[in-house]
């Protein structure tokens, strides 16, 4: 149980930095991107790639997968999604997942179908026991908890405790007056879905050799990003991280108890969470 709990959280923590830039341009821009997984996947090819034919270290590689995906995001951020900004929702829901099946359409024809392999440094390799077997830790998972528990605290003291958070919540509330005031508003959400992207291509990266990684990948996880979204609404960073501990703590249960059933646990929670509080388990006043 303790090493189902374990591989639960690490599992919990990789979904959060999954879908953390997925909650910021749902829940401070108002704009629902279902192509955020793509971004997650751009970043683990590059990993697969930089170190394949360049031999790049993992660490360097990780770097890589935050700065591609957050170049790119940026530009389409300025040429495709800004339009967009003002549309309907569900104009928004169908351009994403038009760029969703041109991704992988593309990521099919120049790196073909097959899963990737990510080769992984020797000390990041093995496991680890302890209480007599009781708690097995992977030495992998436990990089992947520590990296995204210190993105995470990153991300939430950048949101709360400087200028750059304070003039996105301004831009956010009222656009109009925080340009006024002199806010770059364009500037200021084309900064925060660059790094939310770059979030997406490092937990693209981190989770290639525990989710795997082919030209699917966005489709297959698309759903477990906007579950994490759903669950935890999208009042604050530490709704998302409860909600991502959550449900992979009960998807890894689910499936190592009950392996016949797969991922219907996790659907059935989030169903009866929704029920209970439709706006979000840890969103205040959601409760009906």
């Amino acid at each position: 149980m303790l090493t189902i709990l374990f591989d639960g959280i690490a599992y919990g923590m990789l979904l959060f930095i999954l879908a953390i830039g997925l909650s910021v341009t749902m829940g401070l821009m108002n704009f629902i991107n279902l192509a955020h997984g793509a971004f997650a996947m751009l970043g683990g090819y590059v990993t697969v790639v930089v170190m394949r034919s360049h031999d790049v270290p993992f660490v360097a590689a990780l770097g890589l997968a935050f700065v591609v995906p957050a170049v790119v995001g940026a530009v389409l951020e300025r040429t495709l999604y800004r339009p967009m900004y003002g549309r309907p929702h569900l104009d928004q829901v169908l351009f994403t997942i038009g760029l969703v099946f041109m991704a992988v359409a593309a990521t099919d024809y120049f790196m073909g179908a097959q899963q990737q392999i990510v080769q992984l440094p020797d000390w990041l390799r093995g496991r680890t026991e302890l209480f007599d077997g009781a708690l097995g830790m992977g030495h992998y998972r436990l990089f992947i908890i520590a990296v995204c528990a210190l993105l995470t605290v990153a991300l939430q003291l950048a949101l709360t405790r400087t200028r750059f958070g304070s003039r996105l919540r301004a831009s956010v509330d009222d656009a109009r007056v925080a340009g006024g005031l002199g806010i770059n508003v364009n500037q200021i959400f084309a900064i925060t879905f660059a790094v939310g992207s770059g979030l997406a291509g490092i937990g693209g990266a981190l989770g290639a050799e525990v989710l795997g990684l082919e030209p699917t990948f966005p489709l297959k996880f698309m759903v477990y990003f906007l579950i994490v979204v759903a669950v935890g609404g999208t009042s604050s960073i530490a709704a998302q991280f409860g909600a991502a501990l959550l449900l992979g703590i009960a998807d890894v249960a689910g499936k190592y108890y009950i392996p016949k059933l797969g991922a219907f646990v996790v659907y059935s929670l989030m169903i009866a969470i929704l029920v209970w509080r439709p706006q979000g388990l840890f969103t205040r006043g959601a409760a009906r």
